[in-house]
């Protein structure tokens, strides 16, 4: 049983328990002298009461956790514009669910106001967990260069020839002496498929200060701070798998 039925069941067994301290209508309606109105309730009243704790719990449901307005979702777009003379490759690749510390497998946005405290902000959230969205935006931004066969999640089945490894260590908005500056750093792993051998590795570590706090310029810091590290991702691995030999 999920955490937030067993609130849910205890707000009802609550509800119930005050709507029977309350009852004194129903059970003059009843037509039950004041000794019995309790233990002697027919079943039409023990329906009526049922039916109490029920239309009350309906109504303080937005009071459970959980409830509420949702959260405003923001999203991010992949990289449309590459060099111009990136190679042409005719081999797969496989880009590997990237990594990230518990802090960030998150769907909320994180903020980061001191060198020791990670928080959130509130009623805000990506559309999807930032591991996630990243690796659906890089798979899209592969594909937008027109430059590779095929580029796929691990789960299409490709038989791919490179696997990009990812880890997220930075993706959250600073507050320093530079203003409020969404950052985004990744490490990358080029490995050659079926050896598993890592051939090369690169790190992209951007940050950009906004003019503002609004969440929409957040959002577009980050779209730009995200858009620079795919964009180094993706020309990297075309040219490193383009040039790489076996035993070089």
């Amino acid at each position: 049983m999920s955490a937030r039925t067993k609130s849910m069941l205890a707000k009802a067994r609550s509800l119930v328990r005050h709507s029977e301290r309350r009852m004194e209508g129903a059970a003059i309606w009843c037509g039950l002298p004041r000794a019995h109105r309790r233990q002697d309730m027919p079943p039409r009243c023990t329906s009526a009461l049922v039916m109490i704790g029920l239309v009350l719990l309906l109504a303080g449901c937005n009071a459970l956790p959980g409830g509420g307005p949702p959260p405003r979702l923001f999203t991010l777009n992949p990289k449309t514009t590459f060099d111009t003379d990136l190679p042409k490759v005719n081999w797969q690749l496989i880009i590997e669910m990237p990594s990230a510390p518990a802090s960030l497998d998150t769907v909320r946005i994180a903020v980061q106001r001191s060198p020791l405290n990670l928080d959130y902000y509130a009623d805000a959230a990506w559309t999807d967990r930032v591991p996630a969205m990243i690796q659906t935006l890089l798979v899209a931004s592969f594909e937008n260069t027109g430059k590779i066969v095929a580029v796929g999640r691990e789960s299409v089945g490709l038989r791919a020839d490179f696997l990009l490894k990812t880890e997220i260590r930075n993706f959250e908005v600073e507050y320093d002496s530079e203003g409020v500056s969404p950052r985004v750093h990744i490490v990358a792993k080029l490995i050659k498929m079926p050896e598993r051998e890592i051939i090369a590795d690169r790190t992209c570590d951007y940050k950009v200060a906004v003019n503002g706090d609004q969440l929409e310029q957040i959002v577009e810091g980050y779209n730009d701070v995200l858009g620079r590290c795919m964009r180094r991702i993706v020309e990297w691995t075309l040219r490193t798998g383009a040039s790489y030999k076996p035993g070089s």
